[in-house]
């Protein structure tokens, strides 16, 4: 009898800890999961922002300038303004050759440079021409300008890039005297068909729209 009155008091006694412990859990549970549910839905930052752009302005790649030398193909009376850009640079000589064609030759300076800038590949064509395709510039990331929220879980980041050239893309800036030298027409034609831009300009505004997946932030799948 008296083991039984004391079973009893030690249960009585350990039920109000139990209890306790149960209430606790239960609290940093509810707290966790409202913590949890509002940091779900806090606005995208700039420093998070900053991030997602600096990885979406690798996805394109590098300004690509492509040509050939050899026998090339031209359809034109003078070679395409490319390659006289290219000669002007010190890269390529340009040949007299067949009605419809010009032969276009690497200078020992252009190999050396076209060797020296990483990315750059050569390959030999079917008809005997080398193909050439060289990197001018890299985006890179220069701030975030501002986070639109366009409900809880879509984002308008605005945000400055600007272009980082190399030697070679130095010499295709649209900005330079090299692009100037030529006329307004063939500067358009350079632009709008050789790679050629404002490598040395200002910094360039563009937006980036991005949804929240779960917790995360990405770019819309198209």
């Amino acid at each position: 009898m008296f083991e039984a009155e004391v079973e009893m008091e030690r249960r009585s006694s350990f039920m109000p800890l139990l209890l306790m412990l149960c209430l606790v859990a239960g609290i940093v549970g509810l707290a966790t999961y409202v913590i949890l549910q509002v940091r779900g839905k806090t606005p995208l930052n700039a420093q998070e922002a900053s991030g997602i752009v600096t990885a979406a302005l690798q996805g394109p790649g590098p300004a690509i300038i492509h040509f050939r030398t050899g026998l090339v193909k031209n359809d034109e009376k003078l070679p395409d303004p490319n390659y006289r850009l290219l000669e002007k640079a010190g890269i390529v000589k340009l040949g007299k050759a067949a009605r419809g064609s010009v032969l276009v030759s690497l200078t020992p300076e252009g190999e050396r440079l076209l060797t020296g800038i990483p990315g750059c590949k050569k390959s030999k064509e079917t008809d005997g021409t080398f193909s050439y395709q060289a990197p001018l510039a890299q985006r890179q990331f220069v701030s975030v300008a501002g986070v639109n929220m366009n409900g809880a879980d879509n984002a308008i980041v605005e945000y400055n890039w600007k272009w980082v050239p190399n030697q070679l893309g130095d010499a295709f800036d649209a900005g330079g005297p090299l692009v100037k030298s030529f006329n307004f027409w063939e500067r358009q034609t350079l632009i709008n068909k050789y790679e050629v831009d404002f490598y040395h300009g200002d910094p360039t505004r563009s937006t980036l729209a991005l949804v929240r997946n779960g917790r995360e932030w990405k770019i819309p799948a198209r």
